[in-house]
Order: C-alpha cells, then sequence, then structure tokens
C-alpha cells in the first residue's frame, strides 16, 4: 500500500487531537498539515493546544511544531499538499457543509467525522464492516461535482456505532429486523468534555442531548440504504426509537436495545454465533485499524462495561452482553463501543484505509 500525505482539519478539538493520536504512527498516513479556526493560524499545534490537551496521552512529537493554517481561509494552499483531509470542525452545520464540499472541489477528497453531509444522496455514509459498498457512489458524487479525485465521506453518528453493528449482522444473515427501541447511555466526551469541563454530570445523568435521538432514528436507514443509480437510497425499515441520556462516564457509550423480528426470529445460540464468528471487508483486506474481532459478546450478567471493555482492540471493537427473551420484543441486550475512538476518529481512520484499499484516493 502507497503512503497518503494527509491533514487534520479541526485539529484542536477533541476529536482532532484523537486524530492526531491515531496518526502519529499509522503506517500508510503521515500527517502534513494541520488546520483549524483563524485565532489559531500561526501558532504551533503546542502552542494552540496549551492548557487544552484532552488526551491521555502526550502531544505527538512529530506534529508538535507544525504551524497551524487556517481551515476556511487556506484550503487551496493545504490542497496542495496532500492527498486528503481528515475534517472534525466545530462550525455551524451549513458552513461546514460548504466547507467540506470547497475541499472536495479543490480536488482534496475529505474524510469527515461531522454531520453535515449524512444525508447527502451521494456522499457515503459508512460503518466499514457493514455498509463497506457505498464507497460505490464516489464515483457519481465526483460525476456531480466535476472532480477527478475530490469527494466528501462521513462517518455515521457515534452512538448508533454501538447497537447497529449488533443488529445489521442478524438481518444480512436472514433474519429481518424490523422494530428496535434503544436507549444510549453516553459518554460525557460525545459532548466534547471532560469532568474538569462538565462539573453539572457529577452525581448525575442529563436525559437531553440535542438532536441525538432524531440521528440516532435516521441514520441506521441510510446504512441499511441501497446505491440506486446516482444515490444511496435510505430503507424504510427497521423501525427505530431512541432515548438518549448523557451519563457521568468519561468515554464509551452503552445501549440498551430491544429488537422485534419479522417472521422468522433466530435463537439465542444462533445471535451469538452470527456475532461470535462475524467477519467483513475490513478484516478481510487486514486494514491497519481494523479490530481482528469486530463483534465480542460477554456471557458474564454485569458485562459490558465502559471502563472495562471499551478499550477492547484499540478501541475498535463492539462488545454486547445480557441477551435475553423479552416480554414485548423478541429480545433485549446490551451493547458498547469507545465513542471517540470506533464512534469518531477511529471509525473515520478505518474508513479512509477502506477507500484507500479500494482504489477511490487514487
Amino acid at each position: 500500500m502507497k503512503n497518503y500525505n494527509v491533514g487534520i482539519i479541526g485539529a484542536t478539538g477533541m476529536v482532532g487531537q484523537r486524530f492526531a493520536t491515531l496518526l502519529e504512527n499509522h503506517p500508510w498516513f503521515n500527517v502534513k498539515v494541520l488546520a483549524a479556526s483563524p485565532r489559531s493560524k500561526g501558532k504551533t499545534y503546542r502552542e494552540a493546544v496549551d492548557g487544552r490537551w484532552k488526551m491521555t496521552t502526550p502531544i505527538p512529537e512529530k506534529m508538535a511544531d507544525l504551524v497551524l493554517y487556517d481551515a476556511t481561509a487556506d484550503i487551496k494552499e493545504i490542497a496542495s499538499q496532500v492527498d486528503f483531509v481528515f475534517c472534525a470542525v466545530d462550525m455551524p452545520n451549513d458552513e461546514i457543509k460548504a466547507l467540506e464540499e470547497a475541499y472536495a472541489l479543490a480536488e482534496c477528497p475529505v474524510i469527515s467525522n461531522n454531520k453535515s453531509h449524512r444525508h447527502t444522496p451521494d456522499v457515503p455514509m459508512i460503518v466499514p464492516e457493514l455498509n463497506y459498498d457505498h464507497a460505490k457512489i464516489i464515483t457519481a458524487q465526483k460525476k456531480r461535482l466535476g472532480t477527478k479525485r475530490g469527494f466528501v465521506a462521513v462517518k455515521s453518528n457515534c452512538s448508533l456505532q454501538s447497537y447497529v453493528p449488533a443488529l445489521y449482522p442478524l438481518d444480512k444473515a436472514g433474519f429481518k429486523v424490523k422494530d428496535v427501541l434503544v436507549c444510549t447511555y453516553q459518554a460525557i466526551s460525545g459532548a466534547g468534555k471532560t469532568f474538569n469541563e462538565m462539573p453539572e454530570i457529577l452525581d448525575n445523568v442529563i436525559p437531553y442531548i440535542g438532536g441525538e435521538e432524531q440521528k440516532s432514528e435516521i441514520e441506521p436507514l441510510k446504512i441499511w440504504g441501497k446505491i440506486e443509480g446516482d444515490v444511496i437510497v435510505p430503507a424504510t425499515e427497521p423501525n427505530f426509537t431512541a432515548q438518549c441520556i448523557r451519563v457521568p462516564v468519561s468515554d464509551g457509550h452503552l445501549g440498551a436495545v430491544f429488537v422485534r423480528f419479522e417472521g422468522k426470529k433466530p435463537t439465542k445460540e444462533e445471535m451469538i454465533k452470527i456475532w461470535s464468528e462475524f467477519s467483513s471487508r475490513p478484516q478481510e483486506l487486514e486494514l491497519p485499524s481494523a479490530p481482528k474481532q469486530f463483534l465480542h459478546y460477554f456471557t458474564e450478567d454485569n458485562q459490558p462495561q465502559p471502563k472495562l471493555h471499551r478499550n477492547l482492540e484499540n478501541g475498535m471493537a463492539v462488545s454486547i452482553g445480557r441477551l435475553r427473551e423479552d416480554t414485548q420484543y423478541d429480545y433485549k441486550f446490551v451493547c458498547l463501543s469507545h465513542n471517540t475512538l470506533r464512534g469518531a476518529a477511529g471509525g473515520a481512520v478505518l474508513m479512509a484505509e477502506l477507500i484507500c484499499a479500494e482504489g477511490y484516493m487514487d
């Protein structure tokens, strides 16, 4: 595999910092450019994040002295130095959408952590082990944009990465998922916060996360969708309903899932076997960030737990447990993923690896 020069747009925020740590020693991707808001332009990365570094590991030495660009004003200069960029900016939604398209039009592909293009019909929203084939829509998007290399690809909302990976393989194995009720218990890093920055969460839960429930109910339908012509047409089922709660956990989103099947339902043993044996394109390609085993089932009644299991397989695996029959739905279970690794920066890095390996960056 060839090496790629990459940029991080929004490098000073929590997800941008996570990108920096994940890419520090990446075998394919070399961080050449960092960019952030105009107030950071001209500062070194070390200066820009001084007092704001939120990772548990130090600032990557390779990047500490890189001088930051203005993410909005320096697009052409950034695009001329990199093969593609990772984007995790904190801006109004319409401004992010315009910014990412501007990079694409400058022939700089964008691997986005942002929500702005998730519902653009020819922009793939990829969970690499699930709907990897949606990368094919990139060809149609380039045609619309009139670009040779430039395009936008996005990852889904972080909370989906806990429960959708547990449901999708069951559906594809022939057990049609019809109705899903999910309650997500979401870590404070999903709000870009640490405990020092969010004292109100201590000894507390907050039963509202703006926009999260709508994303949790709608975005899975695009993952289940099909490419028809030059667009991805979202599925009409499964039917999702969600409730999303912020809890006093640093990292790791936990989902309590209730599922009903249409027609024949699987046995518990069949479900656990499907999860345990599930492998997909990232494992086949042996992508650097891919977990060896994507889905892990725990038999203990008190597992999985964020503190114990969020870093499983470098934070890129999904943990499942407490599978049992339900009195109203067919089954209920809990599942867990690391929200800033599998759910955010790590998922985007894995998506970039997939897109590179499949030849869409060339």
